[in-house]
């Protein structure tokens, strides 16, 4: 999820925890995976080779889409987190190395990781410091890096794509902060595009948020239309490997009344093993009209990463 920490959106947390429903907290049966006690990669099971050759037939133009947006400086991100690249010259002086006079740059990033556009793993979000199939914090956090859940092990996203276009379901060019979609609007945005959600999908949606950036930074990053809980529920039970959006955290914000802080990112991660893409740069997509693509995703593998910078690729 860069916006400099905001009064406003703690107001909001601190709102929507008090008012987050015991009983969906307590609930335990998401402690334990219906692919194992040792999975960790949740929904990323339902991707097989006969979708990945599925999906390729969808390629009938050869056009490919960069999911991913420009990520500078002045990209705003969640809370405190930070972006900034230094190039440089490694040996002093610019001198040049043998006969043909060799020079070279490099660069060095100060980032955090979870900022532009990204996928968020499952050590990510938790219900009571309880990750993912039942992994407790203790066990699996640590400073140099998680033991467990850690983003390198997501195997490649290579799948059906589709893309939701809300802002045609609801007729406005941008959905406004804190207007949800949920189950229902779902069901008539894919109808609406002549699309079936199935299992092993990577399902984005299009709300015309991230037009913000550049323009309207400081809102952009006061809250957000987005996803509901309901909607996370209902996706996450039809088998879909990935939710995305074209805004910072893909829920709604505010939070919907009687929901907790961040519950759809509980929902999804936690609960069901589903991963969610964040900042997707859908407009181009929405733009052609284009509803169903090859979408394909091999993120960095570093080492215990809790979220990753990414920049995922739809083929038409």
């Amino acid at each position: 999820m860069n916006f400099r920490s905001s009064p406003i959106l703690a107001g909001i947390m601190t709102s929507a925890l008090l008012s987050a429903s015991a009983a969906t907290l307590a609930d335990d049966d998401w402690q334990t995976s219906k692919w194992g006690p040792d999975d960790t990669i949740g929904a990323a099971n339902y991707l097989s080779a006969e979708n990945i050759i599925s999906a390729s037939k969808l390629i009938t133009e050869g056009k490919a889409y960069s999911l991913g947006v420009e990520l500078n400086r002045d990209f705003p991100a969640y809370g405190t987190r930070f972006f900034d690249i230094t190039v440089m010259e490694p040996r002093a002086g610019g001198q040049t190395i043998g006969p043909t006079k060799l020079t070279s740059t490099d660069d060095i990033l100060h980032t955090w990781l979870g900022i532009g556009s990204q996928i968020d793993g499952f050590g990510h979000i938790g219900i009571d410091h309880k990750h993912y199939n039942g992994h407790e914090a203790k066990d699996i956090v640590a400073t140099d890096g998680l033991k467990k859940l850690g983003t390198e092990g997501i195997p490649p996203i290579v799948a059906r794509g589709l893309l939701l276009d809300m802002t045609a379901h609801f007729g406005q060019d941008m959905l406004e902060e804190g207007q949800a979609f949920n189950r229902e609007e779902i069901m008539a945005a894919a109808e609406a595009h002549g699309v079936e959600i199935r299992e092993g999908d990577v399902v984005l949606f299009h709300t015309g948020w991230l037009g913000l950036v550049g323009n309207d930074n400081q809102r952009f990053g006061k809250a957000e239309p987005g996803l509901g809980v309901d909607g996370a529920e209902y996706l996450a039970n039809l088998g879909v490997v990935a939710v995305g959006a074209d805004n910072w955290g893909l829920e709604v914000i505010p939070f919907e009344e009687g929901t907790g802080v961040f519950e759809v990112h509980q929902t999804l991660l936690t609960k069901h093993g589903v991963y969610i893409l964040e900042n997707m740069n859908t407009a181009e997509l929405a733009s052609d009209g284009v509803h169903e693509f090859m979408f394909v995703l091999g993120q960095p593998k570093i080492a215990g990463a809790v979220q990753m910078m990414i920049n995922p690729i739809a083929i038409r």
